[in-house]
């Protein structure tokens, strides 16, 4: 049974495609590609694919109809990344042959390994403006439709991380949280959210040492450069990757310091260039990127850490509760009291006038 455009589309953003059995494979294992062309510093967060890469190198030697054929398998890659040879064929109403043909003519010995690179082109391109657009010109659907499925989508995300989430890379993630000095939080702009959020559960229920630095891509990597070995920086990014976060695992490697990303892709730069790092789906209807399993994933990773170590846990805990008070909290019978002594105080200055 062909699977709902919803489904197709967490398969596809939360999925590795090939290689995802080395996803934890530390960087100084890993052969690193240069900064300039995966967003690293001067790089460009419009970076070429690599499937463009290999349609670049044979632009010259094709022709007009095979130019012109690949072209618009690229263009049309929401709907045809996963598409087979035949359905290919049958779209572009040509034979198999041709569209075989044409994916050697890029150097692919397989139609499997051009299928798998026309798949990550589309995961680097997608946006707000691509989805939107496509759910506006293409599904006949009302309001009530869009908002169940954005629902949907976020459940399936769940479901998806929960089906295919490595515990044991999760308590890597914790275990280097235990065991760092500092620990320094980088999402840049939604991400944000996520690195303040992190960063708090840390320091008030784990007691930690962690900070998410706000401010320009310069103040991040001055933050990332005050990091030595025995520091902890975890980077969050997904799709393209912002260019401030990736510059800032970067010099976190140069300083030494380890370096953990929570992402949406192997391929993604934050994958590129943190030591290790975890894969959680954010696919979302139309929009923006759904949180709803980075925010299960940060909350497990805190789970971690707390039965990892559930005396100190206990302990932090106890000191939180004995230093907070009442007063925090919301109570009708104070609000009360407050406004008896404010009717007290107005009672004293009108006598005053």
């Amino acid at each position: 049974m062909r699977k709902t455009r919803a489904e197709r589309i967490v398969d596809l953003r939360f999925r590795p495609a090939a290689g995802s059995l080395a996803a934890n494979t530390p960087v100084r294992n890993m052969k690193k590609k240069s900064p300039h062309s995966a967003g690293g510093p001067g790089g460009n967060s419009n970076r070429s694919t690599a499937l463009e890469e290999n349609f670049d190198r044979a632009m010259n030697a094709l022709g007009t109809r095979r130019k012109n054929l690949i072209q618009t398998i690229l263009d049309d890659s929401e709907e045809t990344y996963f598409l087979s040879s035949r359905e290919l064929a049958k779209r572009y109403r040509v034979d198999v042959g041709t569209i075989v043909r044409a994916t050697q003519a890029l150097g692919y010995k397989r139609y499997a390994d051009f299928i798998s690179d026309l798949r990550a082109h589309f995961v680097v391109r997608i946006n707000p403006y691509t989805v939107m657009k496509a759910a506006t010109l293409r599904e006949r659907r009302s309001v009530p439709d869009h908002i169940r499925d954005c629902i949907e989508l976020g459940t399936n995300n769940l479901g998806a991380l929960r089906s295919e989430v490595d515990p044991r890379k999760v308590m890597d993630l914790a275990k280097a949280i235990r065991r760092a000095r500092k620990i320094l939080v980088v999402g840049v702009d939604l991400a944000n959210t996520l690195s303040y959020y992190f960063s708090y559960l840390l320091v008030a229920y784990g007691g930690f040492d962690a900070e998410a630095p706000v401010g320009s891509a310069a103040h991040l990597n001055q933050k990332a450069s005050l990091l030595g070995p025995r520091d902890l920086l975890i980077a969050i990014s997904f799709g393209r990757c912002l260019q401030a976060t990736v510059d800032s695992a970067i010099h976190a490697n140069e300083r030494g310091a380890r370096t953990f990303g929570i992402t949406d892709s192997n391929r993604s730069p934050i994958a590129r260039f943190c030591g290790q790092f975890l894969i959680v789906p954010t696919s979302s209807a139309e929009l923006s990127v759904s949180y709803v399993a980075p925010v299960s994933t940060i909350e497990a990773v805190m789970t971690a850490c707390a039965f990892l170590n559930p005396k100190r846990t206990l302990a932090v805990l106890k000191r939180k509760e004995e230093e907070e008070t009442n007063s925090r909290w919301y109570s009708a019978f104070d609000q009360q009291a407050r406004k008896a002594k404010s009717a007290i105080l107005n009672s004293s200055n009108g006598g005053n006038a």
